[in-house]
């Protein structure tokens, strides 16, 4: 019995030294596995980062027409009816028209500290500044104008968005490509672009006035 035990013992021994062993070639063999796990991790990484912009812009492009086509189904979105822009032009003016649509009700514009500044302009409308907001940052989804016109029943209808930047600063970029144009000669001491994304305007969506609108 005591001849079975010590035998059991060796065994026992000799697989502990066993395993000790494998265990230092699996750790020493683990240790550049790693390494390599990791370094491909990291390469993978910056190449997924590098990639990212390309596929953003992609997933834009593909947004954008997505949007413009699901747009041209809905009725009286004058964005549709413009030609010759860029998809992302286009995308951009949706975006404006989507953001300002609880502008329509003027009540909502006075709440959110729009007020009429007594500027009437005929080919334009009624403009409603939001001083608060003018400053040498353009967001299209935040106009710091708002321009009515009166329709037959006296009620002020929205008519387009207009953006204002201080003359202290450069011309403002505004939106994608070359198409906007910014007016700094108006009298102001700012620079203005009209969109005129809820009144079509046959001489273009960012002509400074629209020959469709007459002053009420």
């Amino acid at each position: 019995m005591k001849n079975l035990f010590n035998s059991a013992l060796r065994f026992n021994r000799k697989s502990f030294k066993v395993h000790q062993t494998l265990y230092g070639v699996i750790n020493k063999a683990a240790l550049p596995f790693c390494l390599l796990v990791s370094i491909s991790f990291l390469f993978g990484c910056e190449k997924e980062s590098m990639e990212t912009p390309a596929e953003e812009f992609k997933s834009a492009s593909n947004l954008a027409k997505s949007t413009n086509s699901l747009a041209a189904k809905s009725e009286g979105n004058v964005v549709n009816d413009y030609t010759g822009l860029s998809d992302e032009t286009v995308w951009e003016l949706q975006q404006a028209r989507a953001a300002t649509a609880r502008y329509k009700k003027i009540e909502n514009a006075l709440k959110d500290g729009y007020a009429d500044i007594a500027v009437d302009v005929e080919g334009m409308g009624h403009h409603f500044m939001k001083t608060t907001i003018v400053d040498g940052i353009v967001d299209i989804r935040e106009p710091e104008i708002l321009v009515y016109n009166k329709n037959a029943g006296g009620e002020q209808e929205l008519v387009a968005v207009e953006y204002a930047v201080p003359l202290t600063f450069p011309k403002p970029e505004g939106f994608t490509g070359p198409a906007d144009v910014w007016n700094g000669t108006s009298g102001f001491p700012l620079w203005l672009l009209h969109a005129w994304v809820w009144s079509y305007n046959p001489d273009g969506v960012f002509n400074w006035t629209n020959s469709t609108v007459h002053l009420h």
